[in-house]
């Protein structure tokens, strides 16, 4: 696994790689909607996990638009 796969993010640098709110994150990651996980309190989001829930969800809105 390369370094960047495994990058660890914060919640506000997920928010600023999603060009979305902070708020929008935390509460996507309360839901369990996001790939994330808790370490100490404090939401933390790896960045291959985020590159693969974004592919996903694109996969998905074009099927669902066929």
């Amino acid at each position: 696994m390369s370094e960047v796969e495994s990058e660890i993010l914060t919640l506000e640098e997920v928010a600023a790689y999603l060009k979305a709110g902070k708020r929008t994150v935390y509460r996507l990651a309360q839901k369990g909607e996001i790939p994330a996980f808790k370490l100490g309190g404090t939401w933390r989001f790896r960045r291959s996990e985020l590159d693969r829930w974004i592919a996903e969800s694109i996969n998905k809105k074009k099927s669902e638009a066929e």
